[in-house]
């Protein structure tokens, strides 16, 4: 929920007040950043020291206020190749030591002058980390930052951040998901077809799996099973996305109707939680949730552990220490955050599913996890043998 009044002058932009106020009525003052204005939003915090076009361009970040942890940002500027999807996402963006000048061979303009253009409101210029630890400690909040020659006080600002939305119940996916269907084509020799329902999909997952030979059907977060199966899929795939999993009944009903047919399924992030809820778990809202690109997860079929990136503020509520059955059979946990024991990744014993809760795409890196796209390649080989 944004409002914002373009700046005509960097100088006099970059030398605008601005607060940030928590909910709990903790307050930042620093400068303004990108647009000048008013914002509302989830505040979380983001550990990545690279990878800030694919962090703003994530539909998974739809209202949501990124706090960057990396003191210096905006070094490498902004291209036109990063971005994980046509617009930036995020609510609000707060950063310490922007850069003042860009420095990088692709650079095509600054980080502040593209998050003025899309209207963007952000601040720099405070203590992220006391910022965050503050997130840690009380978990993750509603946040609001204004900006301005004439703010209000502050407890008109406190307000108006209480009379935000909460994440928890938000059905944000059909927000952030395409309208209508399109194909990314196969690089190379078309092996498989997979049907991608998009619930907030970053560009480059569908990109590797073109790498991997097969052709994506991305379709809208609406797509009915019928839909799904219209595309004779060879396996199906559920991608990342914003808001509460307990909110999204119908891709959890899409989700059971390609469970009953067997058809091999891969789900990551919110589509990891969309399973855990086909499969009959709970999930729940952690405090502060997993963001950034530094998270270690293990994997329990092999025993490796893994450098992950996380984007996630809800988790699957699944007996780590046991199988369990489910009506589609058994299921156990197949990862976990080595930090807080948090389930990252689940799998069915009797029909080829699985899912992960982190980003085995991760554009900015790392690449550990990009095993997993081959894992689903070898269940629709294994299905169709």
């Amino acid at each position: 929920m944004t409002t914002s009044i373009q700046g005509t002058a960097s100088k006099r932009h970059k030398a605008a007040p601005a607060v940030l106020v928590l909910e709990d009525g903790r307050t930042f003052r620093g400068r303004a950043y990108g647009a000048v204005g008013v914002t509302f939003g989830e505040a979380v915090f983001s550990t990545g020291m690279t990878g800030y076009q694919e962090t703003l361009t994530d539909p998974s970040y739809h209202r949501q206020v990124v706090v960057m942890t990396a003191p210096h940002i905006g070094n490498t500027g902004v291209n036109d190749e990063d971005p994980e999807s046509k617009q930036i996402w995020v609510a609000g963006y707060v950063v310490r030591d922007p850069a003042r000048v860009p420095s990088n061979w692709r650079a095509k303009r600054s980080l502040d002058d593209e998050l003025r253009h899309q209207g963007v409101v952000g601040i720099s210029g405070i203590d992220t980390r006391a910022l965050t630890r503050h997130l840690r400690e009380r978990g993750a909040m509603r946040v609001g930052i204004f900006s301005g020659n004439a703010l209000p006080d502050e407890g008109t600002m406190l307000a108006e951040v209480r009379q935000a939305p909460e994440m928890k119940g938000a059905n944000l996916s059909a927000e952030v998901a395409t309208k209508e269907a399109y194909v990314v084509p196969a690089i190379g020799e078309k092996k498989f077809t997979v049907a991608a329902v998009d619930l907030g999909i970053k560009g480059m997952t569908p990109h590797r799996m073109a790498e991997r030979g097969i052709e994506v059907h991305v379709l809208p977060a609406t797509a009915t099973a019928e839909d799904v199966f219209a595309v004779e899929p060879d396996g199906v795939f559920f991608s990342n996305g914003p808001g509460d999993p307990a909110t999204a009944d119908h891709p959890v009903a899409v989700m059971r109707a390609v469970l009953e047919r067997g058809t091999p399924l891969f789900g990551i992030c919110f589509g990891n939680q969309i399973l855990g809820r086909a499969l009959g778990f709970g999930t729940y809202k952690l405090k502060y949730g997993h963001r950034g690109i530094n998270q270690p997860v293990q994997d329990r079929t092999t025993g490796k552990v893994e450098v992950t990136a996380h984007n996630h503020g809800f988790a699957v509520d699944a007996p780590a220490d046991k199988v369990s059955d489910t009506p589609y059979g058994r299921a156990e946990v197949s990862h976990v955050c080595l930090n807080d024991n948090v389930v990252e990744g689940l799998q069915l014993l009797d029909r080829p599913a699985f899912s992960v809760q982190y980003h085995p795409e991760a554009a900015a890196g790392p690449h550990d996890a990009a095993y997993l796209f081959d894992r689903f390649v070898s269940l629709m080989e294994g299905q169709r043998a």
